[in-house]
């Protein structure tokens, strides 16, 4: 009973630890974004802010040079679009490696691993020359078919494994039911994997939200960028604001924040229940 306790206590401290090592450098970043320019650069620099600095947030929200409402709105029209698309593909497709034997199955599980070890810069050649022989090249097309090409893969890997933890009983079931594959699909297996079709939702939006290289790459047009592309306004010639790139930091990931704090419960639900079987 004692071993169990001290036990407790040292995983629970390792916990903190390791919380406090993952969160401390969004604690600075909120931190830095309050402060003068001047203490920012002292010697000994605070853990708090002895002045509020809010201008770098409210200049952000005005009428100044870079419209942040403007690239919140390509984000979301981008990442939006880059949710469903993932989502209504990688569902039917999942499910399909998960059931079904074919020949070549192994091998299009294999390369749908091998996209995720690829960086993003690997395909950026190709994709450029594809979206200028067809036309797209700096529209809003070009960074979600991008986009796509990372949350695709992903989201049949995470809904793959979830089917797989599904009884396949509950297809025999279905058919004794007089179901065929697609509504045992459509109205059995897509409503239990519900948290894993969550999971792939979210992370799919996740990588569209936080992609800088093809919105940068794919549209040329500053009113049409996403907001990750908006942290070069605060690096000038002679300097870097930090102070206002920090608030912008800050207000980029609030987005982020909020959907994990209301789907936690999904996200942890789909990823732990997903990986009971592989």
């Amino acid at each position: 009973m004692e071993n169990r306790k001290v036990r407790k206590i040292i995983l629970n401290a390792v916990s903190v630890i390791i919380a406090v090592v993952l969160l401390f450098p969004l604690y600075w970043m909120l931190v830095t974004s309050l402060k003068f320019e001047a203490d920012i650069f002292r010697s000994h620099p605070s853990l708090f802010p002895e002045r509020i600095f809010v201008d770098s947030y409210v200049s952000q929200l005005g009428s100044g040079q870079y419209n942040m409402f403007r690239s919140f709105f390509n984000s979301a029209v981008i990442s939006v679009s880059v949710l469903v698309i993932s989502t209504i593909l990688s569902i039917p497709a999942a499910y399909g490696l998960a059931r079904f034997r074919f020949y070549g199955k192994k091998l299009f599980i294999l390369l749908f691993l091998v996209t995720q070890m690829l960086p993003a810069v690997f395909v950026l050649t190709p994709l450029f020359i594809i979206f200028n022989k067809t036309g797209i090249l700096y529209t809003y097309l070009s960074p979600i078919i991008a986009d796509c090409t990372i949350g695709i893969p992903f989201s049949v890997l995470i809904l793959r494994t979830y089917f797989l933890s599904i009884p396949k009983e509950l297809d025999d079931s279905a058919k004794i039911d007089g179901c065929n594959h697609f509504t045992a699909f459509l109205r059995i297996m897509v409503p239990i994997a519900y948290p894993g079709v969550i999971v792939a939702a979210v992370f799919s939006f996740l990588f569209a939200w936080g992609d800088l290289v093809y919105g940068m790459t794919f549209i040329n047009k500053q009113e049409m960028r996403p907001i990750t592309a908006g942290i070069f306004n605060f690096m000038g010639q002679y300097g870097i604001a930090w102070n206002y790139l920090m608030a912008f930091g800050v207000v980029t990931i609030l987005p982020v924040v909020l959907i994990f704090i209301f789907m936690q419960k999904y996200i942890i639900s789909g990823l732990t229940n997903g990986a009971v079987k592989g």
